[in-house]
């Protein structure tokens, strides 16, 4: 995942929005605490890390264009009622 000021980039889950053959459009996920932020939803990360010890934070400011070559893992899938909780969201970005 590129850093905002594009002086790199690190490894770090993500939530893909939507793909294709030119890449996935994603949103950062976190698991420093933004429970007071309004721009970060919490997500349940036992899902996808069993070694999780609390549930990360989805950042819905801005979603990021990665090609196909950025991806590392595939963690596995969102839950369907996360992903409905998720779409229903006013700040979710769209393409």
């Amino acid at each position: 995942m590129p850093y905002a000021d594009g002086s790199g980039s690190k490894v770090r889950p993500c939530l893909v929005l939507r793909a294709d053959s030119q890449g996935a459009d994603v949103l950062k996920i976190t698991s420093q605490d933004k429970s007071d932020r309004d721009d970060h939803v919490r997500i349940p990360t036992r899902d996808w890390d069993p070694g999780a010890e609390h549930d990360s934070y989805l950042n819905l400011t801005e979603s990021i264009h990665l090609s196909p070559a950025a991806f590392a893992d595939h963690a596995g899938r969102c839950d369907a009622d996360l992903w409905r909780k998720l779409r229903s969201l006013r700040h979710l970005p769209t393409p």
